[in-house]
């Protein structure tokens, strides 16, 4: 209403008493809404409104035997006789809550001086409302103080009414739980945090996903290698077989080498005695056949020793190979077991979190 002017304004998580039970509170909106302070200056009235969307949330006119309660450092209620309902607000700080609380205790002191005045001026421009009263309603209090008295007799039926209503709202209020009205003021505040560690939590979720394939895959690949692994140790075992007969050709080579050696010192032996032997006709022949025979012998140790260097080589290349595609794929494991350690520790972090 134009007539209403805004004197003062917060915003605050709103809610109601459940009108079933009495003990649980409702929350009236589900964000922070503006509260205001409003003076009607036509009527003399404050009021304290509120309205989410297009509806009135609060629409409480305050008296003065309205209070308002702090229940927790962040958390303050009022009671509305006329609405028939109980009041709560949650701030965001405690300095939120103290400060609308004494801006309500400043207003309702003003409602309670606008009273007494808008008292005081209808008695004085209806002098004949105490006659009436002392009429209408016979009491000992007016009977033994004469119309006079009158004023006092409404004072205190004011008082015995609000005395009254103070104790049907201690009733009510003695029945809500303390611990119920902290947790209704934080609630909107832990929802916020919720949000956000459920969004976290998502985004998580799609990292272990993802870490989880990029690990089966590092699996598969290391299975792969495994295999490979096996059959280079299969190869490396026929190698050590290679490795005894390379031993043997070895062997057979120096007895070879040796045998030469002794023919050679033979064929010389038979050189030297050759031009002492050449007056027998019979043991030249016979020396000439065995020397041919030993120069035939001799040839072949020769080839048989050069096969053997030929395969001994080739036995060596194929070992310095076998060992360096050895030494290749147990790098590459260092390297997938490393990262393997890895991601493990990466998801024990976050299962921890």
């Amino acid at each position: 209403s134009c007539r209403e002017q805004p004197i003062f304004s917060t915003r605050a998580h709103v809610f109601q008493i459940d009108p079933a039970t009495k003990r649980n509170w409702i929350p009236a909106s589900k964000h922070a809404l503006t509260v205001s302070y409003f003076y009607d200056a036509t009527r003399n009235v404050y009021r304290i409104i509120s309205v989410g969307g297009t509806k009135a949330i609060i629409n409480s006119t305050i008296t003065p035997n309205m209070t308002f309660t702090k229940t927790s450092q962040k958390f303050g209620q009022w009671a509305d006789s006329r609405a028939n309902t109980v009041y709560g607000l949650g701030f965001a700080s405690e300095q939120h809550l103290s400060q609308f609380a004494e801006k309500f205790q400043e207003v309702k002191e003003a409602a309670r001086l606008a009273r007494e005045k808008s008292q005081d001026k209808t008695e004085l421009t209806n002098p004949a409302l105490n006659i009436t009263s002392h009429q209408v309603l016979p009491s000992p209090i007016i009977s033994s103080n004469g119309p006079g008295e009158d004023k006092l007799f409404r004072s205190q039926s004011a008082d015995v009414e609000i005395t009254t209503e103070k104790e049907r709202l201690k009733k009510m209020l003695s029945e809500g739980s303390v611990s119920e009205v902290q947790w209704e003021a934080e609630f909107f505040s832990l929802q916020d945090n919720n949000n956000k560690l459920v969004a976290a939590l998502h985004e998580a979720n799609a990292n272990v996903d993802q870490w989880k394939k990029q690990l089966a895959a590092y699996q598969e690949e290391t299975e792969t290698l495994r295999q490979r692994v096996a059959e280079l140790e299969s190869q490396g075992a026929h190698d050590s077989s290679s490795e005894n007969n390379k031993e043997e050709l070895s062997q057979t080579l120096e007895e070879l080498e040796l045998l030469i050696k002794a023919k050679d010192e033979e064929i010389q032996m038979l050189k030297s005695q050759k031009c002492g032997r050449w007056e027998a006709e019979g043991e030249r022949e016979e020396t000439l056949q065995k020397l041919q025979e030993l120069e035939a012998c001799n040839a072949e140790l020769e080839r048989r020793l050069h096969l053997a260097e030929q395969t001994l080589a080739e036995t060596l290349a194929e070992r310095e190979k076998i060992q360096n595609e050895v030494t290749k794929v147990a790098e590459i494991m260092d390297v997938k077991i490393f990262e393997l350690s890895e991601i493990r520790q990466g998801l024990a972090k976050l299962v921890e979190s």
